[in-house]
């Protein structure tokens, strides 16, 4: 690591494990971190605890200060990080929206780690929108920030393929790594004040809506490759759904099955040792974990040994 790097007075502003997993990386690279904002802690479980976010977790492990402010809307929040006098503030999914008085209050400003090549996905869900989108690779992006969402300078890209089987989990979990790697190569650049800016054209954005649980009902009458794509785009988080019975079934994993059908989309055409086979629009798909109603989820070969009878051929799924 190069001494200016080193010397910087980092402050750092996230929430979610992703974010997590750059802070981390920061302090294992022994970078000198001044600070951290996150989120308030907000409540979690079936008892509604107040819980930390996964990045004040590793902040307090590591005996750093913490700022939760709820908004940089207060005189008092925008100066008191201007007195922590930051070289750089380091932004990964912090999930608020940051005033050009903040913005502008460190030496070289701040920088964010986005799950995306930009400019292709800008906005509160790129990872999921890359996946559900049909999209052969993703990737992440180190921007210098300015007032708009997700349109400054970007300083570097990473690459990363987007197979036929991934879930947003598994996504996340990639991108998460490769974000870590690509902001401790910036840092060297950005201190010295030699990394490349590149001008994002806006005429390549698409806006990475935040998701919401009504996307995860699926349209039987829609593509197999897209239903497939629709399941593994929503798990592990929102997951999609269907009825069964009149009782929702969650669906945490699908592929596009060989076979072919002329039943009505929805239709339980066969199963196999792993999987139970539905009809789509066009083509089939293989639901390969499965939560009935008041289960956890389940790999569907688990299930279909205990259940097989809601699943005989000619079941009908998502018949409200």
């Amino acid at each position: 690591m190069s001494d200016s790097a080193q010397q910087l007075r980092i402050l750092f502003a996230g929430t979610p494990d992703f974010a997590a997993t750059n802070l981390q990386a920061l302090l294992d690279a022994g970078h000198h971190v001044i600070g951290v904002y996150t989120q308030p802690d907000r409540p979690a479980g079936r008892g509604r605890k107040l819980t930390p976010s996964p990045v004040k977790k590793v902040a307090l492990e590591h005996d750093l200060p913490v700022y939760q402010p709820v908004n940089f809307k207060q005189d008092e929040d925008r100066q008191q990080l201007a007195a922590l006098n930051a070289d750089l503030m380091i932004v990964v999914a912090y999930g608020l929206l940051l005033p050009p008085a903040v913005l502008d209050a460190p030496r070289l400003g701040c920088i964010n780690v986005h799950a995306s090549l930009l400019p292709r996905w800008r906005g509160a869900a790129p990872i999921h929108r890359a996946l559900l989108a049909g999209d052969s690779e993703t990737g992440v992006t180190i921007m210098q920030m300015d007032a708009g969402l997700d349109t400054g300078e970007m300083l570097l890209k990473k690459a990363c393929p987007i197979t036929t089987t991934d879930t947003s989990g598994e996504l996340h979990d990639r991108l998460a790594a490769i974000g870590a790697t690509a902001l401790l190569e910036s840092l060297p650049a950005i201190a010295d004040q030699s990394i490349p800016r590149e001008v994002q054209d806006d005429s390549l954005a698409c806006y990475a809506h935040k998701l919401e649980k009504a996307e995860g009902e699926i349209d039987w009458s829609k593509p197999a490759t897209e239903i497939a794509r629709q399941i593994r785009g929503l798990s592990p988080w929102p997951v999609a759904f269907t009825s069964l019975n009149r009782e929702t079934l969650r669906v945490w994993y699908a592929d596009v099955s060989n076979e072919q059908s002329t039943a009505k989309p929805g239709t339980v055409i066969g199963t196999d040792k792993h999987a139970i086979i539905v009809a789509c629009g066009s083509g089939a798909v293989r639901l390969l974990k499965i939560q009935l109603p008041g289960s956890k989820a389940m790999d569907t070969s688990a299930v279909l040994n205990s259940k097989k009878e809601l699943f005989t051929h000619g079941t009908e799924l998502g018949q409200s």
